[in-house]
């Protein structure tokens, strides 16, 4: 497929999706993510790929959302236009997606990135929701997932200041994984990538949905869910293979079945 404002490249057995609007600093507009939801599920569909990078450039992963899309729109033209739907599909993608941040993360970036399983930063990374700048709020997530990433404190400061915080705060909160030097954040995240891509990939497609099921259920029905995915996995030969090559000493070779 072609894309106008993001790249998508292939290498090894993952796969990095690259957004490319620099002269906005990648600011996020309905066909830009019209594009990147496209190009994830593609990627989701395709057995070759174990794993997603998303990332942006040195100086933007995405600085936000495209505000003359919607400065001048009515609440109903919003309701219609049903814009974070495209989100909710993101949620659904069901291999692992590292974001390589660096630069600016704000608004819809810092939550493009919350989206992710994963963020790997550089030192000049930002993140914020600055929305309250412009009279608006967070609304693709920002309240929901800053909360649960870095507690209810921390989440209120930034949403209701708009204060921007830096990689090692974003470090420190929780929000984020790891900080690197800005001339390593996407060879990092290679790095990551790869390792999760050499693990068997029904295994990791379950571990992410388990995992992620806690954030909407409870404690019970969460064990519930885990147990029963733990259980699932002993009808794929990669748990056979697996479990023999630890016994056998030997490397694993993963079908994915």
């Amino acid at each position: 497929m072609s894309y106008t404002h993001i790249i998508v490249t292939r290498q090894d057995n993952y796969a990095i999706l690259q957004i490319n609007r620099p002269d906005v600093l990648n600011a996020l507009n309905i066909k830009l993510m019209e594009e990147l939801v496209a190009a994830l599920e593609v990627l989701d569909d395709d057995d070759a790929v174990h794993c997603i990078i998303l990332t942006g450039n040195e100086k933007a992963f995405a600085a936000g959302a495209d505000i003359k899309e919607m400065a001048d729109a009515s609440a109903m033209e919003m309701l219609k236009r049903d814009q974070f739907a495209r989100w909710d599909r993101i949620r659904k993608i069901k291999k692992p997606i590292i974001a390589a941040v660096s630069g600016f993360a704000l608004g819809g970036g810092c939550e493009l990135a919350m989206t992710c399983d994963m963020v790997i930063a550089s030192e000049t990374a930002k993140f914020g929701q600055p929305e309250i700048n412009i009279g608006v709020m967070p609304g693709a997530g920002g309240t929901q997932r800053l909360t649960r990433a870095v507690g209810k404190a921390k989440a209120m400061e930034m949403v209701l200041t708009g204060r921007l915080i830096s990689a090692d705060e974003a470090l420190r909160w929780g929000l984020i994984n790891k900080v690197v030097p800005v001339e390593y954040y996407l060879e990092e995240a290679k790095v990551w990538a790869k390792e999760i891509a050499s693990k068997a990939p029904v295994a990791i497609r379950l571990a992410k949905e388990s995992v992620l099921k806690a954030f909407d259920t409870t404690i019970e029905g969460g064990l519930e869910f885990e147990r029963k995915n733990f259980y699932l996995l002993f009808s794929s030969e990669d748990q056979k293979e697996g479990m023999k090559a630890f016994v056998g000493k030997r490397k694993p070779e993963w079908k994915g079945k």
